[in-house]
């Protein structure tokens, strides 16, 4: 069937007023104000510039953040097709301990219309737009992405002292940096997000979508795209094993990501799969290559909780085993820099706590406590009961630490982790990069305040999804020539050789090969050579004939490369 358009939400306007862009971007973003009178957008209440932000006004300021983010993505993007956002500033839910920062999405997904290349799958309304060359909402107020955010952050007592930074420069100090939420968020209704329901494991519509399409389950080797309901419902469960498939994303890790997983390996018993960690926010940070060292369960005596306990809240009385020994605890009901230092006091080198709930990925351990000086992680209920269990059978020897054959926040074959959470995280789940990544990346579930106003692996992202489309069929994350030469035959230095310019695999037309000899050629007759061993495979393949192969050749020979 023909997938056409599907609305997935609306807003009634009140006051809409469009913001133009301040300088030309390679796509046009305007933030359209759904604010009424002396709120969000409008509240006139004077404030004194900021961090770049002239404005007087907090409401002006919040604009200006808006269109600020709006201009970045803009000036990464590539449409000729405007894109509106539906945005508002509105009381959401805000305590001293947890707030709604705000949230942004698609509002119309479309599939099946001109220049989207791969059929049968739903594509996020800008970005359809872009394909197609032409508005597919062209209605007044056809809006691509809504948009709102909260005003309750610039009230003391929503996260206490914390509220929104409106700077632009990200010298944000301990508030929180509303140009990068927005560029968060923004990301998420250009194409960073899927419309499947992770937890019951269905498409929108029974359609997949293009984020869905480059979405890998490695145990399984199937894309989410391809799968069944129940494989979904399992694939969104499998930490560590979710990638995002894309090649542009993947040939962009090695430049984007450090090499450093932080991970507990056993090595007695012997296991080929890595445990899992998070790590603590205090006391040293894990090195390489590693603590190693044998495992011992703490003991602390009975508390009002029940018997005897594993989760070290009072001094152990197990010491003389634990000493120079990976003390393994239990979650309990005190804090964690507690517990690390009761082990610590007991001579342990190192600590795992075991959390006490399924859930993975295991957070880090939270707190601070100058005078630990031994590395601690946190690992799942699942693996803490793993490393139990082999107690009983014998000793247990692991090393701790960081593994420098890995990236963080990528797989062995180096393609970026999607965050897979045992159990789903409405929201949260799937549709951003794992928040083991290292540097912290921009669509993480999380705003991380080392986060600068840079779109790091989520512009790769957003070329493997076709916002660079050359039209070629080839969907982007599957082509390694983006932007092909678009002549209709083989042209080299001014020289037409008459042979077809055809597509030959991978996306990439001859020229694009002709080029590449090009670029790597130190001198003319290197040029020549790989043009030469070019064609040759070309013929070989049956893809020219002799005659085109030496036309080409002989083009290559007379140019002035390079």
């Amino acid at each position: 069937m023909k997938l056409g358009k599907l609305l997935l939400g609306s807003v009634l306007a009140t006051t809409l007023a469009v913001v133009p862009s301040a300088a030309f971007a390679a796509a046009n973003i305007f933030i359209v104000n759904d604010d009424g009178p002396n709120e969000g957008f409008n509240d006139p209440t004077p404030v004194a510039p900021v961090g770049g932000n002239p404005g007087t006004t907090l409401g002006q300021q919040r604009l200006n953040a808006f269109q600020f983010a709006a201009d970045v993505w803009g000036a990464a993007l590539d449409s000729a097709v405007p894109i509106y956002i539906l945005s508002s500033f509105d009381p959401l839910p805000c305590t001293a301990t947890g707030a709604t920062l705000g949230a942004a999405g698609a509002l119309e997904v479309w599939g099946d219309t001109p220049g989207v290349e791969v059929p049968g799958t739903w594509y996020h309304v800008a970005l359809a737009n872009k394909l197609a060359g032409f508005d597919l909402s062209p209605d007044p107020f056809g809006e691509d992405i809504i948009a709102f955010f909260n005003t309750d952050l610039d009230n003391p007592v929503c996260l206490g002292a914390t509220g929104w930074y409106y700077g632009l420069d990200n010298n944000h100090g301990t508030n929180i940096d509303l140009v990068t939420v927005l560029l968060h968020e923004f990301g998420h209704g250009l194409g960073f997000a899927n419309f499947a329901n992770e937890a019951a494991g269905t498409l929108l519509a029974g359609v997949p979508d293009i984020y869905t399409y480059y979405s890998l389950d490695t145990q399984t080797g199937k894309h989410w795209s391809d799968m069944t309901v129940a494989e979904r419902q399992a694939s969104a469960l499998n930490t560590n094993r979710v990638v995002w498939d894309g090649l542009h994303t993947t040939a962009a890790v090695p430049s984007t990501l450090q090499l450093g997983t932080p991970q507990v390996n056993l090595i007695v018993p012997f296991s080929l799969d890595p445990i899992r960690v998070g790590a603590a926010a205090f006391g040293p940070a894990l090195a390489f290559p590693g603590l190693v060292g044998g495992v011992v369960q703490a003991l602390d005596p009975a508390d009002a909780s029940g018997p005897t306990t594993f989760d070290a809240c009072s001094p152990l009385t197990n010491a003389a085993a634990v000493a120079g020994k990976i003390a393994l605890l239990d979650r309990g009901t005190c804090g964690f820099t507690v517990k690390v230092k009761n082990a610590q006091n007991a001579g342990a080198i190192g600590v795992l706590v075991a959390d006490n709930v399924a859930s993975t990925p295991p957070p880090g351990l939270g707190g601070a406590d100058p005078t630990i000086t031994i590395p601690s992680v946190r690992i799942s209920l699942a693996d803490g009961n793993r490393i139990k269990t082999a107690l009983a059978g014998g000793p247990v020897v692991v090393t701790l630490g960081i593994d420098k054959t890995q990236r963080a926040g990528a797989d062995r074959l180096g393609r970026a982790l999607i965050y897979a959470t045992n159990p789903v995280i409405s929201g949260s789940s799937i549709s951003h990069f794992d928040t083991i990544a290292f540097p912290n990346l921009l669509m993480e579930p999380a705003i991380n305040a080392d986060l600068t106003h840079g779109l790091d692996l989520t512009l790769t992202q957003m070329t493997d999804i076709g916002w660079f489309s050359d039209g070629d069929g080839v969907p982007d994350g599957r082509d390694f020539c983006i932007g092909s030469d678009p002549s209709a035959t083989v042209v080299i230095d001014g020289c037409n050789s008459g042979v077809a310019n055809s597509l030959v695999s991978g996306g990439c037309k001859i020229s694009d090969l002709i080029e590449s000899c090009a670029d790597g050629a130190s001198n003319h007759g290197q040029f020549v050579s790989c043009v030469s061993a070019v064609t040759n495979g070309l013929k070989k393949a049956g893809v020219i004939s002799g005659a085109q192969k030496g036309a080409i050749q002989s083009c290559a020979a007379q140019a002035s490369i390079p």
